[in-house]
């Protein structure tokens, strides 16, 4: 329905929907065979970065000028003589140097924030990791909803990314209104998400930011699991 000027993609003052049919590719400063799809930014009033890299073979996403998390969705990342496929991820603190590049193609969800110190913790180091490694949680004891948080839970961190995984028909168990923004992205899966006064059908692909306060839910819905990654602002006073 293109050539009628429809789309799920939607905005609002609290919030934003994202779906790929509206994507725009454009190269970020240090890619080498390389494209992004911003999703978020200063620009809309976020505190934050989040954008989907697509590296060619050969491809580089290049060093990192913030605080930087990277997801491996498809294809691998190799650095130093570290590698990432599916579902692995890394965390590069400010001023990093070292470059990811990809001998086959890639693509992955990266997170950019200024880091914001706090007295008497030092700044995180860099590390990677493995999702599958991290020992699942059900969210308010609910085994239908399961929760991995892929940083660790250490005050040195000013933000949280997780992943959550929805059996078919689960639903978060309230609205939720809190001071932490989002990104999230979809995985997987699909479901009908509340934010603000507006219902969205959502599905693998779409990308969705949440403003401060701005009222959110979401139930997975259809035959298979949802899950997506959300990054929130976090360890950190909201007068700081």
């Amino acid at each position: 329905m293109h050539h009628l000027g429809q789309t799920r993609s939607a905005i609002r003052a609290d919030h934003l929907l994202q779906t790929p049919d509206t994507f725009v590719r454009a190269p970020l400063p240090g890619m080498v065979a390389a494209t992004a799809v911003v999703h978020v930014g200063p620009a809309l009033g976020a505190k934050f970065t989040q954008y989907t890299a697509e590296l060619e073979a050969g491809g580089a996403l290049g060093p990192a000028q913030a605080q930087r998390f990277v997801y491996v969705i498809e294809g691998d990342l190799e650095s130093g003589g570290l590698r990432l496929g599916p579902d692995h991820y890394t965390f590069a603190p400010q001023d990093t140097t070292a470059a990811w590049t990809s001998p086959q193609g890639a693509r992955m969800a990266v997170i950019e924030k200024n880091y914001q110190p706090l007295e008497g913790s030092p700044a995180p180091a860099a590390f990677t990791g493995d999702e599958s490694a991290v020992e699942p949680q059900a969210l308010l004891n609910d085994p239908a909803i399961q929760v991995r948080r892929l940083l660790p839970e250490d005050t040195a961190f000013d933000f949280a990314v997780n992943t959550m995984t929805y059996d078919p028909g689960a639903s978060l168990p309230m609205v939720e209104m809190h001071v932490m923004e989002h990104g999230l992205l979809m995985l997987a899966g699909e479901g009908i998400y509340r934010l603000g006064d507006c219902w969205y059908p959502v599905a693998a692909g779409d990308f969705i930011w949440m403003a401060p306060y701005c009222p959110q839910w979401f139930g997975a819905l259809g035959k298979k699991p949802a899950k997506y990654l959300i990054y929130k602002d976090w360890n950190r006073h909201p007068l700081a």
